[in-house]
């Protein structure tokens, strides 16, 4: 299993419940317990944890720990007890309130999902803010990007995974050629038709295809003829497309440069993909950067937080 964070045969979620009531009891908090029972199980076995602390105690786990826990621990922890999808729907929610939008949130979140996970997200989040997830985004967004968002969010990606037609990849390669590096201005809507309908299968073939036509790569064609967030938006597709353990090592390597942490992209990042590829995700980072993953959290993270995250990126036996 390529994921850091596997499942526990032995969860005795009752037990565990106990142990995290004693960790909040009495004067301090044992943050020692917390990070090693929240970061050693699984999403749906701290689901389990949480049912049986709320039936034994009559109360909320994740608010008995906010109030406990405080910063980017607290913020770990409570990502960690948080449901994938609804954790989705809570940080597509937050980068388009406020001042500004996180355009980078957005497109990490919606640019790598299937067209299930984006069907739940959609359920989720209307049952958690009562309002539809497109019309929010639509109403945060504006021009191509916001076309590119209502296009995913139709989740109508084909989804034939095992055969790529390659007179349809010549086609696409040349369409997207024609649309882009022929023409004087970009016609964005027939990039958009490609990249977001096509399986990744049918776009791998696609993208081989492609600099046979262009003289370059499909990367190269996008950050000449693109700019802003419609081109973040298309480079993570084919990111994911090519490798999506590479694309995310790349982007926890940009919420730790720079001055200071992006703590809320790397704790997003590093959880949603800490049962699925975190093992992969790790192997890409240290090819790229020579550098491991932990080596990283350990020089720009401290305390429980750092202890947190470590806990959770490091494979379990």
């Amino acid at each position: 299993m390529p994921g850091s964070v596997h499942h526990r045969e032995d969860l005795d979620a009752g037990d565990i419940a106990s142990q995290l009531r004693e960790a909040m009891s009495g004067f301090g908090t044992n943050e020692e317990t917390i990070v090693n029972i929240i970061g050693n199980h699984t999403n749906a076995q701290r689901e389990e944890i949480a049912t049986a602390f709320k039936t034994a105690y009559g109360k909320d786990l994740s608010e008995d720990l906010k109030s406990e826990l405080g910063g980017d621990f607290e913020e770990c922890v409570l990502a960690l007890l948080t449901p994938a999808r609804k954790y989705d729907a809570i940080k597509l929610h937050e980068a388009i309130s406020g001042v500004g939008t996180d355009e980078g949130s957005i497109i990490d979140i919606l640019c790598t999902k299937t067209n299930s996970e984006i069907e739940e997200i959609k359920e989720v989040y209307k049952a958690e803010y009562e309002n539809a997830l497109e019309d929010d985004l639509c109403g945060d967004n504006s021009g191509y990007f916001r076309r590119l968002l209502v296009s995913l969010l139709a989740a109508g990606r084909e989804t034939d995974e095992w055969f790529a037609d390659a007179d349809r990849a010549q086609e696409d390669a040349q369409k997207f050629f024609d649309a882009g590096d022929a023409r004087w201005g970009t016609e964005e809507a027939e990039l958009n038709a490609i990249l977001c309908l096509r399986s990744y299968c049918q776009l791998i073939e696609t993208f081989n295809a492609f600099p046979e036509i262009a003289g370059k790569s499909i990367e190269e064609s996008i950050e000449e003829e693109c700019g802003g967030d419609l081109k973040e938006g298309y480079l993570a597709i084919v990111g994911c497309v090519r490798d999506k353990p590479a694309f995310f090592a790349r982007r926890i390597k940009e919420a730790c440069a720079g001055m200071g942490t992006n703590d809320s992209d790397l704790i997003r990042i590093i959880v949603s993909r800490s049962e699925i590829d975190m093992e992969e995700i790790k192997e890409a980072f240290m090819a790229k950067y020579e550098s491991s993953v932990e080596e990283t959290i350990e020089s720009e993270c401290g305390g429980d937080y750092k202890r947190m995250l470590l806990a959770v990126v490091r494979l379990q036996e």
